[in-house]
């Protein structure tokens, strides 16, 4: 793709680690380049995520566009979205506040400037996060968490689970259960994850149980999807029984697994919220129902715990909260699934993707914040 003069060297490209892009189009500007672009659906009601590759050598500024924010989950306040962007032969890092652009139809772009760069320029919605962080993850703390694969998905790829200990039927060890990327673009649930399994390698010996699947939606991962209500069934829909995908029907006989070989104390799935939202962490607690009041109560005393474990740093304000956006779906989430089918307390957690108020998220904040989960929850185990 490209436009007049030296735009016809800048390509954007997404066939790249979790590409997602289109309707892209490269033109001259001011000097410079302007890439102008959408995050693609994939075939899915909602979208949010995008990541891709701008391949070629920029001698001027360039300002990047993204097209249609009114029909990204959540895009209302372009201020909010803080893109990542990562250089040839460099890191990761956030870009400025976004800037609003109403054309007089009333659609809304968001806009950006980013330095010339030689080579090519990464740009992601937010920190990507896939298998290779997970091998870090497990490589870094060795040996203490087992990485084996528990099943497939649905397009045929392993579903890795890692674990501290595979527990026994007789024991009395505490266990948790964890899950990320359920909705396969929200990213920073596994920075968070990251965090809090780092946090509990470090813990040794003094850790509960705990088996963690930290990328659920490995097909959506790898894809490049959003995921959030993607067809032919959104993953965090599907819980029901029977399940209506295969990741859950190895989900449902791994958490089973896991039930019988600990004394189980909380499921955790960690996701991220709607692409603006900037009031801190929080989380989903099951939706209400009389027949389970005992576990109910549980879920808001451990949604308590975290709240004082993260601090007013991260926790948002309220923390403890019930689900209450319509869904396209009538079958339960994995909280629900947990809560209603095996008795066990389980809480989603949320995490924004760029800001909370004024303060800028960084990978080592998500880490943060789920060190500080991880040790709330062992220190009130």
């Amino acid at each position: 793709m490209g436009g007049k003069g030296d735009t016809m060297s800048i390509r954007v490209d997404a066939n790249v680690p979790y590409g997602n892009v289109c309707d892209a189009s490269v033109t001259d500007w001011d000097g410079g380049t302007e890439v102008a672009f959408t995050a693609h659906p994939h075939g899915g009601p909602e979208c949010l995520w995008f990541c891709f590759r701008l391949s070629g050598d920029a001698t001027g500024a360039v300002r990047l566009v993204l097209k249609h924010m009114r029909t990204m989950l959540g895009g209302s306040v372009p201020e909010a979205v803080r893109p990542v962007v990562r250089p040839a032969n460099g890191d990761w890092s956030r870009l400025g506040p976004g800037r609003g652009e109403e054309h007089p139809d009333g659609q809304l772009d968001v806009t950006w400037i980013v330095e010339p760069f030689q080579g090519y320029l990464d740009v992601a919605f937010c920190y990507p996060y896939g298998r290779e962080e997970v091998d870090a993850l497990v490589r870094e703390t060795q040996p203490y968490w087992r990485a084996d694969a528990i099943g497939v998905s649905q397009g045929g790829r392993p579903i890795i689970r890692l674990s501290n200990r595979y527990g026994a039927k007789e024991t009395q060890r505490p266990g948790l259960f964890v899950v990320a990327r359920q909705h396969s673009g929200e990213t920073p649930g596994s920075w968070v994850l990251d965090g809090f399994l780092r946090k509990l390698a470090a813990l040794g010996e003094g850790a509960p149980l705990v088996w963690a699947v930290p990328l659920a939606n490995i097909d959506g991962v790898e894809s490049g999807d959003y995921g959030k209500d993607n067809f032919p069934y959104d993953l965090n829909r599907a819980w029901g029984t029977p399940p209506m995908r295969h990741e859950n029907l190895v989900l449902k006989a791994d958490l089973a697994q896991w039930k019988a070989r600990c004394r189980p104390a909380l499921v955790l799935d960690f996701h991220a919220p709607g692409g603006c939202e900037t009031n801190g962490i929080y989380a989903y607690l099951p939706r209400p129902s009389g027949d389970h009041d005992q576990h109910d109560a549980e879920a808001t005393r451990w949604a308590d715990v975290l709240k004082g474990s993260l601090g007013p740093e991260y926790a948002a304000e309220p923390f403890g909260r019930v689900p209450d956006y319509p869904s396209r779906w009538g079958t339960p989430a994995l909280t629900e699934c947990a809560a209603r089918e095996h008795h066990v307390c389980a809480l989603a957690i949320e995490t924004p993707y760029a800001c909370i108020g004024d303060h800028v998220l960084t990978r080592d904040d998500y880490r943060s914040a789920g060190a500080r989960i991880a040790a709330g929850i062992v220190s009130d185990l």
